[in-house]
C-alpha cells in the first residue's frame, strides 16, 4: 500500500509547511519541493516497470519501437512539465508556471509530428484514388 505512505508523507509535509510558512516561507517552499521530488523518486521504480511492460507488449504486437519511445517521451514531457509547473505555483509564480506548461505543450506537438505524419500518410493510402 504505497499510496498510504505517499499520502502520509503529503499530510505530514502539509502540516509542517503550515507551521513553518509564517516564520520561514523559504523553508516551507523548500520542504514542499523536496517532498515532491522524494515522491517522484519513490515512483521511478514503478515507472520503469510500466515502460518495460509496454516495450514487451510493443514487441509482441510488432510495433515499431520508435513510435513507442516517442509516445513515452511525450508522456514524460507532460508529467515533467506538470510537476515543474506545480512546484513553481507553490512558490507563487503563476505566470512562470503557465509558461512551463506552454513549453511542455509545444514540445509535445514537436514530438508528435512524426506520428501524425504516419497517420496522415496511412489514411491517404486508404482513400480511393
Amino acid at each position: 500500500m504505497e499510496i498510504i505512505q505517499i499520502v502520509g508523507l503529503g499530510l505530514i509535509t502539509t502540516v509542517l509547511v503550515l507551521i513553518i510558512k509564517e516564520q520561514k516561507p523559504m523553508f516551507a517552499f523548500l520542504l514542499t519541493a523536496f517532498t515532491g521530488i522524494a515522491i517522484f523518486l519513490f515512483l521511478i521504480g514503478k515507472i520503469s516497470t510500466i515502460i518495460g511492460v509496454l516495450e514487451e507488449l510493443a514487441n509482441k504486437a510488432d510495433i515499431n519501437m520508435i513510435f513507442l519511445k516517442t509516445i513515452l517521451k511525450i508522456i514524460g514531457i507532460a508529467y515533467i512539465a506538470e510537476f515543474g509547473a506545480q512546484i513553481i505555483r507553490d512558490a507563487g509564480q503563476e505566470s512562470v508556471a503557465s509558461k512551463i506548461e506552454l513549453a511542455g505543450k509545444i514540445l509535445i506537438m514537436v514530438m508528435a509530428i512524426p506520428i501524425v505524419s504516419v497517420i496522415i500518410e496511412t489514411v491517404v493510402k486508404l482513400l480511393p484514388a
